[in-house]
């Protein structure tokens, strides 16, 4: 008999960053860092999509601003920016109230429950963002989760001919000259995330390939009942109608949808009700992961809903595994 290779006892939180963990942008480091207006940036990156679109270049509206920084490199306003610089950024990032430590909490609160830990039932956080995977690894929120997908750069791209780079260095080519040592700057992107691409990431976390990518591809078919992380056992956070592609694919496959916006601001409660409202999200809550919070307190009864759902397929599956007891003739 084929066995499944997966127990499917993994809960997952998927996070967005960018107004969900942080009140503001992790670009702001980097603006401060160099003394750049963090405004003019944005409005020239919210206008390049009409200016390369007049001559005739269709432009990626979400990733854009990955190249203008790297425009802002070469034209040294960004001078040095490296990946360790950016990395370094992560640690000035202020998170709402509650965090980072409401991860560990529910992590706490679902795998020290002594029904859940019958089944060794875990929770793992993730964070999915079209900001900086670096910055997002030099925060204080690192520790505490199992994966973080986000925009990536490279410093030294690899020359033609690298391939060879071994009989080159025998022959006296530097390191250098053949792109072997890292360089101070950042010069290509070799990762962008956008709104629509973050979906890929909730089907690498359901079928396991993060953990497993030699041996399973995001793309590769897999039954429903073989999947790592089933999507009903997922819940996704963020904050608003750019998220709309991942809230999609968790509601239309039975996970769990969560906005959150920040207290008091009347705009942004507008928008997560307006989400609620058309069915994109399930439920929303205040920006605030204090113990006993609206937000708090829903996160963590889905966590348990979801464990204790997770509790009655493995029961069920005990129960019809086995089979009536003898007994004596009558």
């Amino acid at each position: 008999m084929k066995q499944a290779p997966f127990e499917q006892n993994i809960i997952a939180m998927v996070w967005d960053c960018d107004k969900t963990l942080i009140s503001s942008y992790m670009q702001e480091p980097l603006f401060r860092h160099y003394g750049v207006d963090g405004k003019t940036f944005w409005a020239e990156v919210n206008a390049l999509k009409e200016r390369y679109g007049a001559q005739g270049i269709s432009v990626n509206s979400d990733t854009s601003y990955l190249n203008h920084i790297l425009t802002y490199v070469k034209a040294g306003l960004f001078k040095g920016l490296s990946n360790k610089l950016l990395r370094e950024f992560g640690k000035e990032l202020v998170f709402y109230p509650g965090l980072p430590q409401f991860f560990g909490e529910i992590k706490k609160l679902v795998e020290d429950d002594p029904k859940y830990k019958a089944f060794d039932i875990r929770l793992e956080h993730y964070v999915v963002s079209t900001g900086f995977a670096e910055t997002i690894r030099g925060s204080s929120i690192a520790p505490y989760v199992e994966g973080i997908f986000g925009c990536e750069f490279i410093e030294n791209p690899l020359q033609p001919g690298f391939l060879d780079a071994a009989g080159d260095l025998k022959s006296g080519a530097s390191a250098a000259e053949l792109g072997l040592v890292p360089a101070c700057e950042i010069s290509q992107v070799a990762c962008a995330l956008d709104n629509t691409s973050k979906t890929r990431y909730l089907f690498e976390i359901n079928k396991g390939s993060n953990k497993y990518p030699d041996s399973i591809d995001v793309n590769s078919a897999i039954a429903r009942e073989s999947r790592r992380v089933p999507f009903e056992n997922m819940v996704y956070i963020a904050d608003g109608p750019s998220d709309v592609p991942a809230f999609s694919i968790l509601n239309y496959n039975g996970g769990s949808t969560f906005a959150v916006y920040p207290k008091g601001d009347v705009k942004a409660f507008r928008q997560v009700e307006a989400l609620r409202h058309a069915q994109r999200v399930q439920m929303f809550g205040e920006a605030d992961y204090v113990t006993g919070s609206q937000s708090w307190l829903w996160l963590t009864e889905k966590a348990r809903a979801i464990a204790d759902q997770i509790v009655a397929r493995k029961q069920a599956a005990i129960r019809n595994s086995a089979g009536a007891p003898p007994a004596h003739l009558t």
